[in-house]
C-alpha cells in the first residue's frame, strides 16, 4: 500500500509515500507511549522552550511551508505563509500561558488541603483534514504537548508532505524523537489505532460522517474524543449595518482558502431593507478576486484540493439553481487543467436547496433574504450545524445580545469576520461536533482533572 499526492493546479503527481503496516504502527505507538512517560515529568519551562523553538522554525521557514501547501492542496502563497505564522502564534501562546492554565487549583474543604490538578492522559491521536494542513495540526499539537501528552497524527493522504514536515519541525525544535509521530495509514487502519490500549483519546477535525464513525469507535473503547466537524456559518446583516464593513467581512470570510474552511462565511442572511444594496456591493467585491495558480502572488483563489470535491460542489450549485436559486456570478466549470472553481454568488436561496441546508465547501456565496431581525435569527438557526457566525449592526448592544443569546453556535463575532484565535475556545454544537480546542478549554480537554484531598 502506498499513497500518491497530486498537484491540484494541474493534476500532476508529486510524491509517493509507502504506507505503514499494523506491526510498524504498533511499534510507533509503543515508542510514543515510552517517550510520553518521560515527557510528562519534564518541567513546563522545558516544554515551553521546545514550543517557542517550533514557533521560530515556522516563522523562519514560512515561505517553504507555503510552497508545500500550494503544491499539495492549492493554497495561495500569501495565505500559506499566514497559516505558518498563525501556527507559530499558537506555539507561543501555550508556551507563555500553558503552565498557568494547568496550575493546581486550591479548593476549600474540611481537609487540611484540597486541590484540583491537571495530569496528562498519555498518547492522543489526531485525525486531521487537508484544508489547513499545518494549522489544524498545530492547534492540536501545541496544547497537547504542553500538557505533557504524546501525539500521533493521521493526516489526509493528499497532504502527507505537510504531515511529515510537521513531525520534523517538532523534532528539530527539541521535542523527544518519538513524542509526536505521523502515521502513514488509511482510514480503515485508524480504528485499530483508536482501540489500541496505549492510545487514550482522539481529536478529529473533519466531516460529520467521519465524526460519527470516530465517535462510535472511541465510545466503544471508552475513550474521550473532541470533534470539530462541518459548518454552515451564518453572517447576519441587519438594516443598520455598516454595509462596507459587512461586505468586506463576508467576502473575506467566504473566499479565503477558496472557501474550503469549516468556519468560512457560508450563508449571508440579509434583512430585506438592505439586501439589494448589500448584493450590489458584494458583486463588486467578488469581482476583485483572482483565480489562478497558487504560486502566482497575484492569486487570491487557488484550485480546490481534489477533483471529487469540485464535482460535489458543482452538483450542489446546479441543484440549488434547478430549485430556484439565481446565479449572479460564476457557477460554471472552467476549461483547462486543474480543479478550479470560480467565485460564485447565488441569491434567492431558500429551504430545500443544498445552498440553504448543506455545507458548501468552496468559493460559493449565498444570499438569503429575511424580512426582519427575528426572521434572520430564525434562518441562521435553521441549520444542522452550529460552528460559528457573525452579526453586523451599528448598535453594539443589539449585536452583543444576538451573539450571546439568540444565535446557536460555538462562536459569534460582531462586526468582524469569524476566525479561530489561540486565546479563544473553538468548537461547535449540533452536527458541528463537541469539545473545544484552543484557549484554556483546549489545553484541558486531554488531561485528567484530578481531585486531591489531604487530611
Amino acid at each position: 500500500m502506498s499513497f500518491q499526492t497530486i498537484n491540484p493546479t494541474d493534476g500532476s503527481p508529486l510524491a509517493r509515500y509507502p504506507g505503514m503496516d499494523a506491526a510498524e504502527v504498533t511499534a510507533i505507538i509503543g515508542r510514543a507511549a515510552s517517550a510520553q512517560q518521560s515527557w510528562q515529568d519534564t518541567p513546563f519551562a522545558e516544554r515551553a522552550r521546545c514550543l517557542r523553538a517550533a514557533g521560530a522554525i515556522l516563522r523562519q521557514r514560512a515561505p517553504e511551508f507555503a510552497r508545500l501547501m500550494a503544491a499539495e492542496m492549492g493554497k495561495p502563497l500569501a495565505q500559506g505563509e499566514a497559516e505558518a505564522r498563525k501556527c507559530a502564534s499558537v506555539c507561543d501562546y501555550y508556551a507563555e500561558h500553558g503552565a498557568a492554565l494547568l496550575a493546581p487549583q486550591p479548593v476549600e474543604t474540611e481537609a487540611s488541603r484540597s486541590f484540583v490538578c491537571f495530569r496528562p492522559l498519555g498518547v492522543v491521536l489526531a485525525i486531521m483534514p487537508w484544508n489547513y494542513p499545518y494549522w489544524q495540526v498545530f492547534r492540536f499539537a501545541a496544547p497537547t504537548l504542553m500538557a505533557g501528552n504524546a501525539g500521533l497524527l493521521k493526516h489526509s493522504p493528499n497532504v502527507l508532505g505537510c504531515a511529515l514536515s510537521i513531525e520534523r519541525i517538532l523534532r528539530d525544535a527539541g521535542f523527544p524523537e518519538d513524542l509526536f509521530r505521523t502515521l502513514v495509514i488509511d482510514t480503515d487502519q485508524a480504528g485499530a489505532v483508536i482501540a489500541h490500549p496505549q492510545v487514550r483519546a482522539v481529536s478529529l477535525t473533519g466531516s460529520v460522517r467521519a465524526g460519527r464513525a470516530v465517535a462510535a469507535q472511541a465510545g466503544a473503547a471508552l475513550k474521550k474524543c473532541v470533534l470539530e466537524l462541518g459548518g454552515s456559518d451564518a453572517y447576519v446583516v441587519l438594516e443598520d449595518a455598516d454595509l462596507d464593513c459587512a461586505v468586506q467581512a463576508c467576502a473575506d470570510g467566504r473566499f479565503v482558502n477558496a472557501g474550503q474552511s469549516c468556519i468560512a462565511a457560508k450563508r449571508f442572511i440579509v434583512v430585506d431593507a438592505v439586501r439589494e444594496a448589500f448584493t450590489e456591493r458584494l458583486i463588486a467585491r467578488i469581482r476583485r478576486e483572482r483565480m489562478g495558480d497558487p504560486l502566482d502572488t497575484r492569486t487570491t483563489i487557488g484550485p480546490l484540493a481534489r477533483a471529487d470535491l469540485r464535482d460535489q460542489l458543482h452538483a450542489q450549485v446546479r441543484s440549488s439553481i434547478a430549485r430556484g436559486a439565481r446565479c449572479l456570478l460564476g457557477g460554471e466549470l472552467p476549461s483547462g487543467a486543474g480543479w478550479f472553481y470560480p467565485p460564485t454568488l447565488l441569491t434567492d436561496v431558500g429551504p430545500g436547496m443544498p445552498a440553504y441546508q448543506e455545507e458548501l465547501f468552496g468559493p460559493v456565496a449565498c444570499v438569503i433574504g429575511a424580512r426582519d431581525e427575528a426572521a434572520a435569527v430564525g434562518i441562521a438557526n435553521d441549520s444542522a450545524f452550529g460552528l460559528g457566525g457573525a452579526v453586523f449592526t451599528r448598535d453594539l448592544a443589539r449585536g452583543e445580545r444576538l451573539a450571546t443569546r439568540a444565535i446557536h453556535s460555538g462562536a459569534v463575532f460582531v462586526n468582524r469576520q469569524l476566525v479561530s484565535d489561540p486565546r479563544l475556545p473553538f468548537g461547535g454544537i449540533k452536527d458541528s461536533g463537541y469539545g473545544r480546542e484552543l484557549g484554556a478549554f483546549g489545553i484541558r480537554e486531554f488531561v485528567n482533572v484530578k481531585a486531591v484531598s489531604i487530611a
